[in-house]
């Protein structure tokens, strides 16, 4: 809900900062209304409520209006860019003395067109309470600009330190597949040469397409479930060579959510778990399917498997160590901010579906 009306109020702004400006705008709000009840009391009520929270509302919202989004929507002719919009000049200097009077006197003249009166009258009758109050409107609104400021690179530095974590849990990622996957080919020299030969060649393939959708998830900073699909579609035929007919695979990817962008590797140890723990075990193996769908305003992702299962001990504590569960169940708490959640229900000789649910607002494009 948040999110839409963001995007209906602030679609002529990039994408990646209509949400925060909605915030900084309620924010601003609930200033306001502070501030309207202390002028209202301290005032020995002499003006109704109402008077006192139209100019506070509409005084407020003015300069808020000028010096935040406008601000944004100036960001050329200012020289400023993402993620802050901001940066010290005289040019923005200027700007935001400009743009504070010119909301002041905004909101003033809407606050005087419903009170029925003239505040510029004080021009004459008290011109230094007048400037007092003009002072004080830039006053408050360079805290506001320098509170928004601070947040804003606070909530940059954690995403910058939540991204660094989320790319050091993909490099113990992937040589932990990669050793999977040596280890397998290992057995399958000593017993089936041939298929060594032609699970060495898929891995050859597999490796040179995960090391060139990497580069281009690096360059475009993003990674869709329908690439993350495709290269566990590359790994399952992988290991397809190997474990031949024992192993069947497939997916159900609804085309409205191929684009949603996940973390690579996201879904993949759940695979290599499903065919270790699951299908191997079992002499004539098995099928895993990887299914995902919209809840809402959630994102739902399945890896199920018909393999030999678990018991409730080895939910707690998977067979492996916990590993590859782990580092999935990191990489949740650190995408969502804790939101996302990860289910296991599975039954001895009756396979296993590992189940993550993801906010949508953290998956969608911006």
């Amino acid at each position: 809900m948040k999110r839409l009306i963001a995007n209906r109020l602030f679609g002529w702004l990039p994408a990646g900062v209509r949400e925060r400006t909605l915030r900084r705008l309620l924010v601003v709000w609930a200033v306001a209304l502070a501030i309207a009840l202390i002028l209202w009391g301290t005032g020995a009520r002499t003006h109704p409520l109402d008077i006192a929270l139209v100019y506070s509302y509409a005084i407020s919202t003015a300069i808020w209006f000028l010096s935040d989004p406008l601000r944004i929507g100036l960001r050329g002719w200012l020289g400023v860019s993402a993620p802050h919009y901001w940066k010290p000049s005289l040019r923005m200097l200027a700007y935001m003395v400009l743009s504070s009077t010119a909301g002041y006197a905004l909101g003033t003249a809407v606050g005087d067109a419903y009170a029925g009166r003239s505040t510029w009258d004080m021009v004459h009758q008290s011109p230094l309470r007048l400037l007092g109050f003009w002072v004080s409107g830039l006053v408050i609104s360079g805290f506001f600009v320098l509170g928004f400021y601070q947040r804003a690179k606070a909530d940059d530095l954690r995403r910058q330190a939540t991204e660094a974590r989320l790319k050091l849990l993909e490099t113990q990622l992937e040589p932990h597949m990669l050793f999977n996957t040596l280890a397998n080919l290992r057995a399958l020299i000593a017993t089936d040469p041939p298929r060594a030969i032609q699970m060495l060649d898929r891995l050859n393939d597999y490796l040179r397409a995960t090391l060139r959708g990497s580069r281009t998830d690096a360059a475009a900073g993003t990674h869709t479930l329908a690439d993350e699909c495709a290269r566990l579609n590359d790994y399952l035929e992988l290991m397809a060579v190997r474990m031949g007919p024992r192993l069947a695979f497939g997916f159900e990817l609804p085309p409205d959510l191929q684009a949603c962008p996940v973390p690579p590797l996201l879904l993949q140890p759940l695979v290599e778990n499903a065919i270790r723990h699951g299908l191997e075990p079992r002499v004539d193996g098995g099928r895993i399917d990887v299914r995902a769908r919209r809840d809402g305003q959630r994102l739902t992702l399945e890896v199920a498997d018909t393999g030999v299962g678990m018991n409730p001990d080895a939910i707690q504590a998977p067979r492996d160590g916990g590993f590859g569960l782990a580092q999935v169940r990191e990489r949740v708490a650190s995408l969502t901010d804790g939101n996302g959640r990860i289910e296991i229900d599975s039954r001895p000789g009756a396979g296993t579906t590992i189940r993550l649910t993801l906010p949508l607002n953290h998956t969608e494009p911006a």
